[in-house]
C-alpha cells in the first residue's frame, strides 16, 4: 500500500512537472515581441471591407480583401472545423492578393462574429449543405458571380457541397486535407494514438492560461503552433497580432462550434455519387502522414472528381499552413491561373 502511494505521488508530481515545464520552447525574444505588439496598432489585421451576409436568417461575418495587382478573380476561403476567418495566415492571404486575386474570408456559423447558433439542438443539427449555403450567401453579399473555392479540412466539405449545388458559382476547387465522406468505414479513420498524444501535448500549454493575462494567451497560441506545426512558417509578430486582435476586437473561440460542426458532418450524406458528375477544375492537396483524415480519403477524392489534379505532401500531417509552403503555394496559384 505504501509503495502504491509513493508511486501515485511520483506520478502526480511527474505530471505536474510536465504541465509546468514541458511543451515546446518559445523563441528567446518572445517577451519583447509580445510586449511590442501589445502596444502597437492592430487595425491592419482586418483591413478589408467587412459586412454580414444573411443566409436564411443566419448572419455570417465576412471580409473582402482587394488584390494588390491587376485583378484576376475572386478566391473564397473556407476554414477548418470550429475555425473562423482569422484561421488563414496573413502570409497566405498576401500571396493570393499579390497574384491579383480578391480574397474573401468569413466566419463560419458558430464562430467569430457570425451567429453563434444559441438555439442549436443536437436532435436537429444543421448540415454541411446549410454551411455551403452560408458561403454562397457571402458570395452574393460581395457581388461575386463566380469564385475559386479553397477549403481546408471541414472547409473542404463545404467547398464540395458548393460545387455540387451551385456549379455555376464555382470557378475552381482547391481541396486540402479533406474527404468526400469522412464516415466511410472502408477507409482509415483518425488514429487513436494521435488523438491521445495531441491531448497530452496540449497539457503543458495550460500553464499559460493559468497565469492569466492576454500576453500569456498569446504565448499559449504560439506554443500551440510550435507543438503542432513546428517552427515552419511561424511569424511570431504576425501571429501575436492576430491573437491580440481576436482578444480585443472579437469574441474569441466558441467551443460549442466544435460540437456543432461535428454534428453537421454526421448529418450530411456521402458526396461520392455527386462528385462524379462535377466538371469543376479541382486540385486535391493532402499530407501522406495525416493522422486525422488519412491520405486515403484524399486519394479517393481525387479519383472521384473527373480530371482532378493532386499534390501529395510526403510526411506531412493535418496542419495549415503546410511545412511545404512554397510547393503548395506554387501549385495553388498555378491551379487558379489555369482555371481563370
Amino acid at each position: 500500500m505504501a509503495l502504491r502511494h509513493v508511486a501515485l505521488g511520483a506520478g502526480v508530481a511527474g505530471l505536474a512537472a510536465y504541465v509546468l515545464r514541458g511543451g515546446p520552447k518559445l523563441p528567446p525574444d518572445i517577451d519583447a515581441i509580445v510586449e511590442r505588439v501589445s502596444r502597437s496598432d492592430l487595425s491592419h489585421v482586418v483591413s478589408g471591407a467587412t459586412g454580414f451576409a444573411d443566409s436564411s436568417g443566419v448572419r455570417n461575418w465576412y471580409e473582402c480583401i482587394p488584390p494588390s495587382d491587376a485583378p484576376r478573380g475572386v478566391v473564397l476561403l473556407n476554414a477548418s472545423m470550429a475555425a473562423d476567418a482569422l484561421f488563414w495566415p496573413p502570409g497566405f492571404i498576401r500571396t493570393l492578393t499579390s497574384a491579383g486575386y480578391r480574397v474573401i474570408r468569413y466566419d463560419q456559423r458558430g464562430t467569430g462574429a457570425s451567429d453563434w447558433m444559441e438555439s442549436w439542438n443536437r436532435k436537429a443539427p444543421y448540415s454541411i449543405v446549410e454551411m455551403a449555403e452560408d458561403a454562397v450567401a457571402v458570395l452574393d453579399a460581395v457581388k461575386a458571380e463566380r469564385a475559386h473555392i479553397v477549403g481546408f479540412s471541414l472547409g473542404g466539405f463545404v467547398a464540395q457541397e458548393m460545387a455540387i449545388a451551385y456549379p455555376d458559382r464555382v470557378r475552381s476547387l482547391t481541396l486540402m486535407s479533406t474527404a468526400a465522406d469522412p464516415t466511410d468505414s472502408s477507409l482509415p479513420g483518425p488514429r487513436v494514438g494521435w488523438v491521445v498524444r495531441s491531448a497530452l501535448d496540449g497539457l503543458p500549454l495550460l500553464r499559460y492560461r493559468l497565469r492569466g493575462g492576454e500576453q500569456n494567451i498569446v504565448k499559449e497560441r504560439i506554443a500551440r503552433w510550435i507543438a503542432f506545426c513546428g517552427h515552419d512558417n511561424l511569424d511570431v509578430r504576425e501571429l501575436a497580432e492576430v491573437v491580440l486582435y481576436d482578444l480585443r476586437e472579437r469574441r474569441g473561440v466558441n467551443l460549442r462550434a466544435l460540437i456543432q460542426h461535428q454534428a453537421a458532418v454526421a448529418a450530411t450524406r456521402s458526396r461520392y455519387q455527386n462528385l462524379a458528375a462535377l466538371t469543376v477544375p479541382t486540385l486535391v492537396i493532402h499530407g501522406t502522414a495525416d493522422p486525422l483524415i488519412p491520405v486515403d480519403h484524399g486519394q479517393k477524392l481525387s479519383e472521384l472528381i473527373p480530371g482532378a489534379q493532386h499534390l501529395w505532401l510526403e510526411g506531412i500531417g493535418h496542419q495549415f499552413p503546410y511545412p511545404a509552403r512554397f510547393a503548395v503555394v506554387e501549385a495553388v496559384l498555378a491551379h487558379l491561373d489555369q482555371a481563370t
